[in-house]
């Protein structure tokens, strides 16, 4: 079972195979049965809606953390992705009876009922939809994260593994991330780019460009990588950054300005003749964007009215929906600050 494929859903045969991997994502996160029912229920629902309302439907599935913990994943993201038509009416979608084809019509209230985080994002080109369950409920007093942190992680279709990977980090008002790209795709630009986050798992609070000093110095029995980090310091409201490759980074500002960010030529492990940090501002409800080469660069979140204000996540699936290649692995990572 591949966690980072993306699951096609156009007709009903296929609803089965999206929820038989999330299921199994379920059991190996440790699930109580009873928790695994919620997530089994929740992408039938969605993947039932692809299948009868949509153009071009997917299911993506993705194991994730609720912190900056490093005891693992402990929770199952669901992202369903169409290209039309759109849901006319939201609110009333919600409501339990409300049907445009003849159903029942209480999926996409199950669908919120049975999630610990439901979100959905349409106009008439197409609807992403994204819920997150979690291992255990998460207490009412928890402490929230300053920042939101959400992904797309595909691989090619027809590979077992993804050639990309990445990371995050939180630690005491500074925001780490780091994307990496294998050279090519399948197993051995999985190993370059696993090797590489476990690098910057190993060093993630030092300044970027000694993390990606220290990347490159280990990719060397690899087939290499793209790779590229931002460090935020929250309080300060200021990122370095550093980059080999063609991992792409912007900063959105809030004024509609798109800050790209900095990269040098070259393949860590390989070929690497400068490695640089650069400093840029970030201004209160900036948006980061970093991605690699699965996806195209020409996008525009202002085409999008009211994308800004949803979660990273659904901003990564919309992303990945209008300008993934189709033709790699595609990572696409986004993080904002939380409204307060």
């Amino acid at each position: 079972m591949n966690p980072t494929a993306a699951y096609p859903v156009e007709e009903d045969s296929q609803i089965g195979h999206a929820r038989r991997a999330a299921t199994a994502i379920a059991e190996r996160l440790a699930f109580s049965p009873a928790r695994a029912g919620q997530v089994a229920l929740v992408v039938s629902e969605l993947a039932t809606n692809l299948a009868r309302h949509a153009k071009r439907g997917e299911i993506l599935l993705r194991p994730i953390r609720r912190d900056d913990r490093e005891a693992g994943p402990d929770g199952i993201e669901v992202l369903a992705i169409d290209s039309g038509p759109g849901l006319p009416d939201v609110a009333l979608s919600r409501r339990d009876g409300h049907s445009t084809a003849g159903t029942l019509g209480q999926g996409l209230g199950a669908i919120e009922r049975q999630s610990d985080f439901f979100e959905i994002f349409t106009q008439p080109s197409g609807t992403v939809a994204l819920a997150r369950i979690w291992r255990e409920p998460e207490p009412p007093a928890a402490r929230q994260p300053r920042y939101l942190i959400g992904a797309v992680h595909v691989s090619k279709s027809g590979e077992d593994v993804c050639g990309d990977d990445w990371d995050w980090r939180m630690r005491d008002d500074r925001l780490a991330i780091f994307v990496a790209d294998g050279l090519g795709h399948g197993l051995a630009a999985e190993e370059a780019a696993r090797a590489a986050v476990r690098a910057f798992q190993h060093s993630h609070d030092e300044p970027p460009q000694r993390v990606i000093q220290d990347v490159h110095a280990g990719l060397r029995a690899t087939r290499g990588a793209a790779v590229a980090m931002i460090a935020i310091d929250l309080e300060r409201g200021v990122a370095r950054y550093s980059g080999v490759g063609n991992i792409s980074a912007v900063l959105h500002l809030e004024t509609a300005v798109r800050q790209s960010l900095v990269s040098h030529n070259g393949t860590a492990g390989h070929t690497a003749p400068r490695i640089q940090e650069f400093t840029y501002p970030v201004p209160p409800r900036s948006i980061v964007i970093m991605h690699s080469d699965g996806l195209g660069t020409h996008w525009d979140l202002m085409s999008y009215p009211g994308l800004r204000t949803r979660h990273p996540s659904v901003i990564a699936g919309v992303l990945y929906r209008d300008f993934s290649r189709r033709r790699d692995d595609v990572t696409v990572v986004v993080a904002k600050e939380r409204e307060r």
